[in-house]
């Protein structure tokens, strides 16, 4: 990126440069994910099923800005991988509560292992502070999300 029309537009568009530098991270996590045998989106369902305990998946998806239907189908992956089971909701029994299993539980602890790797990879060149200001920008961007 250091020669061509892309670096001077991405200094007058930060929202095509966001883009694009998203677009890579992407890339790289759902390799580093895949390598671990867990999609990004599956692993990001496990990671907040382990932190916030049962889930619909309507929260699921609006909480991690995963479309309905899509949720539906990684629910469904997870729940024949027995990494998840689906029960009936004691609050509104016409929604079903996502539960983490065992199995479930083991398989996050093995994704999340590889994400210092990931991170060392897609912000490489991002010193500490640089990742710390980076981190803090994104954060102010989503809270107006």
């Amino acid at each position: 990126m250091t020669d061509g029309y892309f670096p001077r537009l991405a200094a007058e568009r930060p929202d095509v440069a966001l883009c694009r530098a998203s677009s890579a991270v992407a890339r790289i996590g759902e390799a580093h994910a895949r390598a671990a045998g867990l999609g990004t989106g599956p692993h990001l369902v496990l990671k907040m099923l382990a932190e916030r305990g049962p889930s619909s998946q309507r929260a699921l998806g609006e909480q991690l800005r995963i479309d309905r239907t899509v949720m539906v189908g990684i629910c469904d992956g997870l729940e024949e991988a027995d990494l998840v089971r689906r029960e009936r909701d004691p609050a509104d029994r016409r929604a079903y509560a996502v539960t983490l299993t065992p199995a479930g539980r083991a398989r996050l602890a093995e994704a999340e292992r590889t994400v210092p790797a990931l991170l060392d990879e897609a912000l490489a060149p991002l010193n500490a502070q640089e990742r710390g200001q980076l981190s803090a920008l994104l954060l102010k961007l989503l809270a107006s999300d």
